[in-house]
C-alpha cells in the first residue's frame, strides 16, 4: 500500500510540475519565443562549458534541447518539461514536450537542460516521431543561480546520438532508472 501512496505522491507532483513547466507566456507565439530563448540560452551555456559541443553540434543532422524539472521522493521520482528539436538540414524546429518517470534511490527536486545531437537523419526522425528515451543516473547536485556545483557531463548512447545535461538549479542526490517520453507539442507546431 505504502507503494501506491508514494507513486500517487510523485505522480501528483509531477502534473503539478507539468502544468508549472509549460512555457509562459499568453500566445501561441509568446510561447514559441519562450522555447527559443531557452534554446538559445543552454546552446551558450553548453557552449561555454563545453567548447568541443559546438562543432559537434553544427557536424550533427539535428539536436534537440530541453528543459525539466525531476522530482525524486526515496524510491519514485517524475519529472516534466518542454523544448525543441532543430532539423539541421531544412532548419524546421519540432515544439515538444517530455515526461519522466522512474525508479531508485534519492531525494530532491532539480532543473536541468538536456541537449540531444543527432548524427544521423534516422536518428532525429526516431526522436521526433517516437521519443522515447529510457537510461539509467547517478547525480548529484546542489546549486542556486550561479552558487553551488553539479554534474554537466557529456553522454554517447549510441553512434548516433549524443547527450548533454547541464544542471540550472536545484537540490537532489539520485541513483536512479528512469523512462522519458518526448513527443510533439501539438499545440505549438503549426
Amino acid at each position: 500500500m505504502k507503494i501506491f501512496l508514494r507513486l500517487f505522491v510523485v505522480l501528483t507532483l509531477s502534473g503539478l510540475l507539468a502544468g508549472c513547466l509549460a512555457p509562459r507566456g499568453d500566445s501561441l507565439t509568446s510561447k514559441r519565443a519562450v522555447i527559443e530563448t531557452m534554446r538559445q540560452e543552454t546552446l551558450a551555456d553548453l557552449y561555454r562549458l563545453r567548447p568541443a559541443a559546438r562543432a559537434n553540434i553544427q557536424r550533427a543532422d539535428g539536436y534537440a534541447v530541453f528543459s525539466n524539472i525531476n522530482t525524486l521522493i526515496l524510491y519514485l521520482g517524475g519529472g516534466a518539461g518542454y523544448g525543441m528539436a532543430v532539423d539541421q538540414t531544412s532548419g524546421r524546429k519540432t515544439y515538444m514536450k517530455m515526461v519522466q518517470v522512474g525508479v531508485g534511490l534519492g531525494l530532491g527536486v532539480q532543473d536541468i537542460r538536456v541537449v540531444f545531437v543527432f548524427h544521423s537523419r534516422q536518428a532525429l526522425e526516431r526522436f521526433v516521431n517516437s521519443g522515447w528515451q529510457f537510461g539509467a543516473q547517478a547525480d548529484a547536485a546542489a546549486k542556486a543561480e550561479d552558487r553551488g556545483g553539479s554534474a554537466t557531463g557529456e553522454f554517447t548512447v549510441s553512434s548516433e546520438v549524443d547527450i548533454y545535461t547541464l544542471t540550472e538549479a536545484g537540490l537532489m542526490a539520485k541513483v536512479n532508472l528512469a523512462g522519458s517520453k518526448y513527443y510533439k507539442d501539438n499545440r505549438l507546431n503549426y
